[in-house]
């Protein structure tokens, strides 16, 4: 089955911003047997909201390390990744690490982003991005497109 990375912010926005729009991906994407992956899957909080008596489980899957190696893992074994980038307010670093990533591994990347003025708006996310749309609906669409779809 074809898998997609769905990348975008997480820090600074609350449960139903980061993962709003990944789940409305992840039932848009299996209606053509393909895999949305998301980064927030089986987190129940963020690596600054971890405190002494959370489980072994929890530490590891939501601590700094565990973030960073899943989300790794996760980008280099999937065949495109969807970054939904409209609206951010602060600069995801660890969104452009997976641009990186990406890169590196030779998997296309879809941006989400707005026309104009977003603060991701950087010559080397423009030249790291192989296809450009404003919505998360031409977004889905140009992943169906690349798997022929």
């Amino acid at each position: 089955m074809q898998k997609v990375y769905l990348a975008g912010p997480v820090t600074g926005l609350n449960y139903s911003e980061r993962n709003h729009w990944r789940e409305e991906a992840i039932a848009e994407l299996v209606k053509y047997k393909i895999t949305g992956v998301s980064p927030q899957r089986g987190k129940t909080k963020l690596a600054s909201e971890l405190n002494p008596d959370d489980s072994d489980l929890v530490r590891a899957i939501c601590d700094e390390r565990g973030i960073v190696v899943r989300d790794e893992y996760d980008v280099r074994t999937c065949d495109v990744m969807l970054a939904n980038l409209l609206g951010a307010k602060n600069i995801s670093i660890g969104t452009m690490v997976e641009y990186g990533w990406a890169s590196a591994h030779r998997i296309p990347i879809v941006t989400i982003i707005e026309p104009a003025g977003n603060i991701h708006d950087h010559p080397f996310i423009r030249e790291l991005t192989g296809f450009r749309v404003e919505t998360l609906e031409s977004g889905l669409s140009v992943v169906k497109s690349i798997f022929h779809i």
